[in-house]
């Protein structure tokens, strides 16, 4: 039987920002964003979500449930530097470490009683070394399953532990609503609200063969999570198994909608370099690339490019996705969004082109140093020239550059 831990910081952004400024305690605050700026709420205090705030929500839509709230922008150095200290206190007690997100990770704790006592024990000494390393809180679940130790950390919130013992899972899961299943969305949860089902326990009185005929492969695996099983969708794979991503993509949407030819392209640049870095972390090289464009009407459109030869390159990256720029992009017409996409990855570096390949080189020896720059003085310390218009502020997202717990070992 294994025992799981799920570590989820509490209301992590805002603790940070708490840190650097204590006025901020015991306030509603939200992170993401000035109250009057386009965008979505990174992270909310316990006090704002009292007024509906939530993670996700538009800044400008937080601002009308909560307009005495705090609105700061977020820094997101800080958070990747908080990350990395709570990871370290995570090694102490295992080093089976699947880090979910930026600020929640799971841990294989199966086997370790010998060092660390049972579980709750355990549990415990986690929940306050965390607190003394790095001054903050977190709530942990611990379940025989990743799913069923996600659900009791929500429910320990904030600071807590909750232990839910092996054999009483379904008795824990079946008074809960069922969007509390992680992947259960509002069009999910619609649906199965059409067929009476509101708790989770609801679902186990379904056929799985009814379930899969209303909801296909998801059904099955509903089925399975409501009796507390990792039953695919996100829980497919053991705690600290290595699961590449199957894409990477940087977005960033303006403060104001823009047709300048010279600032779209400079940001195009930047996302490029977001996106070339996020493959070096991971040790990947990037087959196709994507273009995302996105008009003040919000009519969207995507292109995509697949090269001959793989890559993770930043300049060769954004010479793709400008060619794609140029090719579609209506002349003067004023975008919103900008994003670019890699996929198709391949995990060896390819055959070397002999035609440029001392440039190609040049490049990939010049920007793994840059890589380490950016490690130890944050990711604004170099960038491309042609970048340097684009500059725009950092969003918060799960999974940032330089997260500790997602870089993949370099290989030998």
């Amino acid at each position: 039987m294994k025992t799981i831990f799920h570590v989820d910081m509490d209301a992590f952004f805002v603790s940070v920002e708490e840190l650097f400024d204590p006025s901020l305690k015991g306030k509603a605050v939200v992170v993401g964003g000035r109250p009057d700026e386009r965008g979505v709420v990174s992270a909310a205090s316990y006090e704002a979500r009292k007024f509906g705030v939530h993670s996700a929500m538009p800044l400008r839509t937080a601002y009308k449930h909560c307009p005495h709230a705090i609105f700061v922008d977020g820094h997101p150095e800080r958070y990747r530097e908080y990350s990395g200290r709570a990871f370290q206190v995570l090694l102490r007690f295992s080093p089976q470490i699947e880090m979910a997100s930026i600020d929640e990770a799971y841990i294989d704790m199966s086997g370790t009683e010998r060092l660390h006592g049972p579980p709750l024990r355990a549990a415990h000494a986690l929940h306050e070394t965390m607190r003394a390393e790095t001054s903050l809180n977190c709530s942990i679940g611990i379940a025989a399953s990743r799913l069923v130790a996600k659900v009791s950390s929500d429910q320990a919130k904030p600071n807590g532990v909750l232990w839910v013992i092996p054999g009483q899972e379904v008795n824990f899961l079946a008074p809960l609503d069922v969007r509390k299943i992680p992947g259960v969305g509002k069009v999910t949860e619609k649906s199965l609200h059409a067929l009476g089902i509101r708790k989770v326990g609801d679902l186990t009185q379904f056929d799985e063969s009814f379930l899969e005929s209303r909801f296909g492969k998801w059904g099955l695996a509903l089925a399975g999570k409501a009796r507390g099983l990792d039953a695919g969708g996100w829980f497919d794979s053991d705690v600290g198994a290595d699961s590449d991503p199957k894409s990477i993509s940087h977005e960033h949407t303006y403060g104001e909608d823009t047709g300048d030819s010279e600032v779209l392209e400079a940001t195009l640049a930047r996302l490029s370099e977001m996106v070339g870095r996020r493959l070096r972390e991971n040790h990947l090289y990037a087959r196709t690339l994507q273009l995302k464009l996105r008009y003040s009407d919000f009519s969207t459109f995507t292109r995509a490019h697949t090269l001959e030869r793989a890559t993770q390159v930043d300049t060769e990256i954004f010479d793709e996705v400008r060619s794609l720029f140029r090719q579609n992009w209506k002349r003067g017409s004023r975008i919103r969004l900008l994003g670019v996409h890699a996929s198709s990855f391949e995990a060896a570096e390819p055959q070397p082109d002999l035609i440029g390949e001392d440039k190609h080189e040049r490049w990939k020896n010049a920007l793994e140093a840059a890589d380490r720059l950016r490690d130890k003085y944050g990711e604004s310390a170099v960038s491309l020239a042609s970048g340097m218009k684009g500059g725009f502020r950092e969003r918060v997202h799960e999974n940032p550059v330089g997260l500790r717990g997602k870089q993949k070992p370099a290989e030998p």
